[in-house]
């Protein structure tokens, strides 16, 4: 039998209850005027599914097409907003209110019978699979998370998707909101006052979502979780299925999908009061539903900075994230008046990274006056603590007084007689690379072995110039110069720092800047203070080969363990090709050449 919504609601109150109950009560129940909820009754009374007072067996078989079959809990992003407790867990294993977010989201779902649970996990998704022992959920690995939005997540669980809910891990649901019959598709929904950012939802005649919008004003929008029905769930997976096909997509949401095609999937709007649905944006909004978040949060971040800065949590405040680099993350805070960056090692680093050798260099920098925000770090771990420069910029490589200053303070630290205990080479440690790529498989790229024979070629040459090693910083690029509003100058980030060849500064400077051969002769000159000799200037010049060789192998490698380095894999590759053969030519035939 075919349900009206009016039924449908007398049924599913009495289902829920399996007490009789008056027509007053099922008024209030179901949100239905009496005149309603009399008419509902005496249909169903006719057709044998009401029986004084109560649901019968038949009833029941009526609500069957709308029970819930199944639930998927989408727990793969990278929850970049919630830093720096996302660099040490999944937001949804956070404990809000003596609850771990995701549990008491499973707790809710089987406390409604709904016991087929999907969960799929991507970002430190070993932090998930307990769950699968603890409450019998099933696991779903999403591989791509880093590449891909939460569509490429839903489309990993198409087959599973029939009168399901889909909800996030995050959410902390005040009141149980799930329930084991549901009328028909629809989306969770909160009224947000004055702007927002959030999608802001259009409804028709009987609640059907009509439209959708990002960002509005004074506006109903998306929020929690969602219901797909059957006939939404067909209609829905092809259109989704073919949306990933395309690359171009990877970073859509299915929400986005939904919106695009919203014309032939029926789906409503499910209106919650204020305060039932939580989706905590940020650790502020966290604090302000959870006060005692902060001093009970079992955080080795928050330790860490206690610890260095002689605070306590309460005073910890303002996290955002920052752009992040190549290989590590990062985040601003402030401790009353003062802010600072917290850097977290990458995923990987601890494979290629000097932190002794690091902190040796951060700390000789410092007492050089060439970066005065360095703090503190740990050698052991690689987190460090470093003041944050208000309204900074970084170098800009076509402002030629800048690039001076750059140039000049480059030679004045390497003519500074600072040691530390650690050196590094373009050539050995690019074959350190090469070696730990080899770990991954054979190295079959084409060319790549022809490079590599003229690189060491041009390694032998360059060594045999006599250039001493000095302290050097090995990652001298635009992004590593903070300037600040007083025009003062430092140079962060020396994870690479080691005692080096001089023309290893020069070369990065160069790559990283996308020199070409004018602009890189004429930083050299600034380097000099004068024009420099060919001798120099073919020196200088096989570090920018050796360098792009070097840095290409290390972009190979984390490529090869899933951290990419988009386009600068080929900006590395470019500078090593390009100009090996000038550079070789010029030590075989001297500057004729």
């Amino acid at each position: 039998m075919s349900l009206t919504k009016s039924e449908f609601k007398v049924l599913q109150a009495l289902s829920d209850t399996g007490e009789p109950l008056t027509q007053r009560d099922l008024a209030e129940t179901c949100g239905l005027s009496l005149g309603a909820v009399n008419s509902a009754v005496q249909s169903c009374k006719q057709a044998g599914l009401v029986e004084d007072g109560r649901i019968t067996e038949r009833g029941i078989e009526a609500l069957e097409p709308h029970r819930v079959r199944n639930a998927v809990i989408m727990a793969a992003g990278l929850s970049s907003r919630f830093v720096p407790l996302s660099y040490e867990r999944p937001k949804g294993m956070l404990r809000v209110r003596d609850e771990v977010l995701i549990e008491r989201q499973i707790r809710q779902l089987l406390e409604r019978g709904i016991t087929d649970i999907t969960v799929v996990v991507g970002y430190k998704k070993e932090y998930f699979f307990y769950l699968a022992a603890k409450y019998g959920v099933k696991i779903v690995v999403n591989d791509q998370f880093a590449e891909k939005n939460n569509s490429w997540t839903l489309w990993l669980v198409r087959d599973r998707l029939s009168n399901t809910y889909v909800c996030s891990s995050d959410d902390y649901f005040t009141v149980n909101p799930f329930e084991r019959y549901v009328w028909k598709s629809y989306y969770a929904s909160e009224y947000a006052a004055g702007p927002t950012e959030e999608w802001c939802i259009e409804a028709g005649p009987r609640d059907r979502i009509t439209g959708v919008t990002v960002g509005g004003s004074d506006s109903w929008v998306m929020l929690g979780h969602v219901y797909f029905d059957h006939d939404f769930s067909e209609r829905f997976a092809p259109l989704l299925d073919e949306a990933v096909s395309h690359a171009e997509n990877s970073g859509k949401l299915w929400e986005a999908i939904y919106a695009d095609n919203i014309k032939t999937l029926d789906m409503e709007i499910r209106r919650y009061p204020e305060g039932v649905i939580h989706e905590f944006d940020s650790l502020a909004e966290l604090e302000d539903f959870d006060p005692d978040f902060i001093e009970n949060v079992d955080s080795e971040i928050f330790d860490n900075i206690v610890s260095v800065l002689g605070c306590t949590c309460e005073e910890i405040s303002d996290f955002y994230p920052m752009s992040q680099g190549l290989t590590n993350l990062s985040c601003h805070f402030r401790v009353g008046d003062d802010e600072y960056v917290y850097r977290h090692p990458g995923i990987g680093t601890e494979k290629f990274m000097n932190r002794v050798a690091e902190t040796q260099a951060n700390t000789a920098a410092r007492e050089l006056g060439v970066d005065r925000t360095f703090i503190h770090e740990d050698e052991r771990r690689g987190w460090k603590i470093c003041r944050f420069v208000p309204n900074a910029h970084t170098l800009d490589p076509t402002d030629p007084s800048q690039v001076k200053r750059a140039m000049e303070l480059c030679r004045r630290f390497h003519e500074s007689g600072a040691t530390i205990d650690s050196e590094f080479d373009f050539f050995s440690d690019g074959v350190g690379y090469e070696n730990l790529l080899k770990t991954h498989g054979p190295i079959d790229i084409p060319g790549y072995f022809e490079l590599r024979d003229k690189i060491v070629r041009l390694n032998d040459f360059s060594a045999a110039d006599g250039y001493g090693l000095c302290f050097s910083h090995n990652d001298y690029l635009p992004l590593n110069f903070l300037f600040d509003e007083e025009g003062g100058l430092d140079v962060i980030d020396w994870e690479f720092a080691g005692m080096s060849d001089p023309g290893n500064d020069f070369g990065t400077f160069v790559i990283c800047s996308e020199y070409d051969r004018e602009q890189a002769d004429a930083a050299l000159a600034y380097y000099f203070g004068r024009t420099p000799t060919f001798e120099e200037r073919r020196h200088f010049w096989s570090r920018v080969v050796l360098g792009g060789w070097c840095w290409y192998v290390w972009a190979l490698e984390k490529e090869a363990e899933g951290a990419g380095v988009g386009e600068w894999l080929y900006i590395y590759y470019s500078y090593a090709t390009n100009y090996v053969d000038m550079v070789l030519d010029w030590y075989e035939n001297g500057e004729a050449a």
